[in-house]
């Protein structure tokens, strides 16, 4: 793992971003790709894949985003160091909650009539890939973003964090990707068109990876209050999207010990690479 963190440091940002995010949307596309082996899947182990996402999203807000945030604001702003990590987490939420509410988009296990976002007539597959879409935008920013902050040298932002981050994110994709293949091939979907909508979702991550990285590369200043921003886009996906789809059945406790796991892998990651 040394060899792979030594090698990516040698990469410029904006391209380490790119790899980066290349890489969890092909672990995505891995697991959209178990819809060829099966057609059901329990929905226990749905709920479990749904909290171990959140708890990988929630752990990665604060180790690899907001902590290096409030670190670097410290040198930045020594009289106001809470500031931009309050604003640029209240921001990214905000943002979040904006897109929510403007595009068209079905949570997973939501029934067809409770779509949310504009009224439209697009079919429950696009419904669907759009939420995950819509999903996977702050995965990508944060991933870009914190490359770029270690590339700037700056205090709290290592190449390994963001190599954390990037494994972090890929692990939980995988069952990302099953968890939206899943509902399509169940729907009735050949099994291609399952994988291709569910690989389809996280198209979007190495666009917004590379998105982050040019951002906080060409304009340093905004550094802390982009880690908080990608922090609290995340956090507001968790909290309106990912928790909720985990409490619509029996399997509540399986989603939250699949939410421990996932914190804890993150965390372990974040500590053992950062």
């Amino acid at each position: 793992m040394e060899d792979i963190v030594n090698y990516i440091a040698t990469l410029h940002p904006v391209w380490a971003a790119f790899w980066a995010t290349v890489f969890t949307w092909v672990i995505t596309a891995a697991g959209a790709s178990l819809v060829f082996f099966f057609k059901n899947m329990h929905r226990g182990v749905l709920d479990a894949m749904l909290g171990f996402t959140g708890g990988i999203m929630v752990a990665a807000s604060f180790w690899s985003l907001l902590n290096p945030s409030i670190e670097m604001s410290q040198k930045l702003f020594p009289n106001f160091p809470w500031m931009p990590a309050a604003v640029g987490f209240l921001t990214g939420a905000l943002f979040l909650y904006f897109l929510d509410k403007k595009m068209p988009h079905l949570h997973i296990n939501f029934n067809e009539n409770e779509s949310e976002g504009v009224k439209t007539q697009l079919h429950k597959t696009t419904l669907l890939v759009l939420a995950i879409t819509l999903h996977n935008i702050p995965e990508g920013l944060a991933v870009g973003v914190l490359f770029g902050a270690a590339a700037n040298g700056m205090g709290g932002a290592t190449i390994g964090a963001a190599v954390a981050l990037a494994l972090g994110i890929a692990i939980q994709n995988f069952p990302e990707g099953f968890a939206v293949a899943m509902p399509l091939r169940r729907a009735g979907a050949s099994r291609f068109k399952a994988f291709w909508y569910g690989q389809l979702s996280a198209i979007v991550e190495p666009i917004a990876g590379v998105v982050g990285a040019l951002a906080v590369i060409y304009i340093q200043p905004i550094l802390p209050f982009a880690l908080a921003f990608a922090a609290g886009a995340m956090i507001f996906v968790v909290v309106e999207e990912v928790i909720p789809e985990t409490q619509r059945d029996k399997y509540t406790d399986l989603a939250v010990l699949g939410f421990i796991a996932g914190f804890v892998v993150m965390m372990v990651l974040d500590v053992a690479l950062g």
